[in-house]
């Protein structure tokens, strides 16, 4: 009987040193995220000086397959992301399997809206995590976020996001900047995504999450790409303007 108390005791108590263990991990973890405030604001949001962004198989052609989201919006979607990238300098990479066969070009808006993106040519693989290139380049970034976007979202973002993930990088998927063939085929790639620790999100959650503040110097310029991914919101900033308008003139 003794025996079974002392026992159980001890299982307790390597189970509260295990507790506070793994709770100091996460504390120390969210303590070098340069983006967590006093309040523990951000402990949980990715931390933007961590974060490259991976543009996939954006690609003319394959553009014509996808049924999941309006061609439109998905690539105003990605331009958004582009532009985002370059205003804050955070490092994008491109890449394409094949960019001369069927699956067409990259779309121009990625390459006018972020010059600075990097293209990693493939030499077919349609993972792009088999490429060592690719890999490379994603490495020598010396970042562990990846947001992710690409068509199509079942086999361009997803095979190197699961990847990614084993590989110990924290990845992001942009769901409203990829897109599949079928509804279908969307559902079950978001299930797979929740199933590996892939971390599903949507063009408008990462400029939010990116924000954090309107006090930054940036504010006016990142109002601007929330009418990208949001359109009814320059509405918004319209009737606000009118009304600073109408103000001033009313004191006069």
């Amino acid at each position: 009987m003794k025996h079974t108390i002392r026992r159980n005791r001890l299982i307790r108590m390597v189970g509260l040193a295990l507790t506070v263990m793994l709770a100091g991990v996460s504390l120390a973890a969210a303590q070098t995220k340069s983006s967590v405030l006093p309040s523990g604001g951000g402990a949980a949001l990715f931390d933007p000086s961590d974060v490259v962004i991976l543009l996939l198989d954006h690609q003319s052609g394959l553009f014509e397959t996808v049924k999941d989201v309006p061609i439109t919006e998905l690539r105003a979607n990605v331009s958004m992301l582009a532009k985002l990238a370059t205003l804050l300098k955070i490092p994008v990479i491109t890449t394409a399997s094949e960019p001369n066969g069927p699956n067409g070009p990259i779309m121009p808006e990625i390459k006018e809206f972020a010059p600075q993106a990097q293209f990693v040519p493939r030499k077919g693989e349609v993972n792009a995590w088999d490429n060592d290139d690719f890999v490379k380049a994603v490495r020598a970034t010396g970042r562990k976020t990846l947001i992710m976007a690409g068509v199509w979202t079942s086999v361009c973002v997803m095979f190197p996001a699961l990847d990614a993930k084993a590989a110990g990088f924290n990845v992001y998927a942009v769901m409203d900047a990829s897109g599949d063939p079928s509804e279908m085929a969307s559902r079950t790639t978001l299930a797979r995504f929740a199933q590996a620790g892939v971390i599903p999100t949507t063009d408008n959650a990462v400029l939010c999450e990116m924000h954090r503040t309107w006090r930054r110097p940036e504010a006016a310029e990142l109002a601007k790409l929330y009418v990208m991914t949001a359109p009814h919101y320059g509405a918004v900033i319209e009737s606000y303007q009118r009304a600073l308008d109408v103000g001033k003139v009313a004191k006069k």
